[in-house]
């Protein structure tokens, strides 16, 4: 719509043509849900409704409703079926009231999968709607021009969305899952962000007073992650689309061990998923681990196998000094001088300045217990590590940490005088 400022006659000007707002096609009111026997029809989100008109009005129920992947496309599928063959023939026929009355007997009419006609429709309309989820997750995927600010400290993000999530990942503590699980993803962070613009917990989804109130919430309840059990978030997970009538809780608690081993099995087309590893020290991804210790020995002058080697470093001894690198730079320190600085860039500037990168503390400050502990949860980077490169080597270092006790234990006596149970002993019967 343009207007002039004001004709001279003091009046606007209209220049081109109106036009009115146009509804998106993807927009949830976009399609109608009509009944199956009359011309009554309502938007989408009223589906509850016409499911109500439906009972009250034809005495017909439609069987798990919510598993349906495109309620209208089956509407108006069934629609067409009912005006080609009578209700009863596709129908399992409830009566009520049988021992009553015969004019206070009704009959309700149940429309289910156990028709097999049903459950074919069912099935392509679940088959269809993953097929165009998984390509609105590649377009996301392949998206450059992703925009958007961090909802914790306004930070911009451009580029790929997998910046954005990592960073809230690592910055902030809060996941909502790997970038490649997720679609829709710019509709799942207006929906996050209403929560707090709104003061609402996204966890337990309380609301508070202020701003400030609900920071302080959630970290001290450690509420920084979303509510699983809230079923609003589950159109935004891959996970959720891939079975019929299955969700994401059903999928995940499937238990490998019922599936029965046959020896038959041909295997030769099994592709493993690929592993994304995330740099130590910024947010570039790799799908393969040769790749990504590339990229870090190229970009940023880190040497995991050099470290390995020279340290002689075992498996878990290589696991701590990851999460203890990554709990540095996380908590804006340098892992080589323990250098406390402001930002996360300013220690990573730091590093490369003093050349601190290959540079590490005293073995025994990183190599500690709680290191066992990842400090991120999904950190592909730690299933990649390896031990020594010759199984001679692994034998002589876990021979030389390792105490082993012969199964002959003849001298028992001898065994139990020179034992450290036995000398804790002595020490508190002394004391007492």
């Amino acid at each position: 719509m343009a207007a002039s400022e004001g004709g001279e006659d003091g009046q606007d000007s209209i220049l081109e043509p109106l036009c009115f707002p146009e509804q998106p096609a993807d927009s949830p009111g976009a399609e109608l849900l009509v009944c199956l026997f009359c011309p009554e029809s309502v938007p989408q989100p009223q589906k509850d409704v016409l499911l109500k008109h439906l009972l009250l009005e034809h005495k017909m129920v439609i069987a798990d409703v919510k598993l349906i992947a495109d309620l209208p496309k089956y509407m108006l599928y069934w629609k067409g079926r009912f005006l080609e063959q009578p209700v009863t023939d596709f129908c399992s026929v409830i009566k009520t009231n049988s021992t009553g009355p015969v004019e206070k007997q009704e009959d309700y009419f149940l429309l289910c999968d156990v028709l097999p006609e049903d459950r074919v429709l069912r099935e392509k309309l679940q088959q269809k709607r993953l097929e165009e989820v998984l390509e609105q997750q590649q377009k996301e995927r392949d998206d450059s021009s992703f925009h958007r600010l961090c909802m914790f400290c306004s930070e911009e993000f451009t580029g790929n969305r997998s910046s954005l999530l990592n960073h809230m990942a690592r910055e902030h503590s809060f996941s909502i899952g790997l970038p490649d699980n997720i679609v829709y993803c710019n509709e799942f962070l207006d929906a996050l962000q209403s929560k707090l613009d709104n003061l609402q917990c996204l966890y337990c989804e309380k609301t508070f007073r202020d701003k400030t109130t609900l920071k302080d919430h959630m970290r001290k309840k450690a509420h920084r992650r979303i509510n699983a059990s809230n079923r609003e978030y589950d159109r935004f997970y891959v996970i959720n689309y891939l079975e019929l009538g299955k969700t994401w809780e059903e999928v995940q608690s499937e238990d490998d061990r019922e599936l029965v081993d046959d020896e038959d099995d041909d295997w030769s087309d099994w592709q493993a998923h690929p592993v994304t590893a995330v740099c130590l020290f910024c947010d570039h991804q790799s799908e393969t681990m040769e790749q990504i210790y590339t990229h870090m020995k190229e970009a940023h002058g880190f040497d995991l196998h050099l470290l390995r080697t020279e340290l002689n470093l075992r498996f878990y001894q290589q696991v701590k000094l990851v999460n203890f690198i990554r709990r540095q730079i996380h908590q804006s320190r340098c892992y080589g001088c323990q250098e406390k600085f402001e930002s996360r860039a300013a220690v990573l500037r730091h590093v490369v300045a003093e050349g601190h990168v290959m540079k590490l503390p005293d073995m025994s400050t990183w190599d500690q217990p709680q290191y066992y502990f990842p400090t991120y949860e999904n950190d592909a980077l730690l299933c990649t590590l390896s031990d020594s490169d010759e199984g001679e080597s692994d034998e002589t270092n876990h021979g030389e940490d390792v105490p082993v006790i012969a199964e002959d234990i003849s001298n028992l006596r001898a065994l139990k005088q020179t034992s450290v149970l036995n000398q804790l002993l002595k020490n508190r019967s002394s004391c007492s």
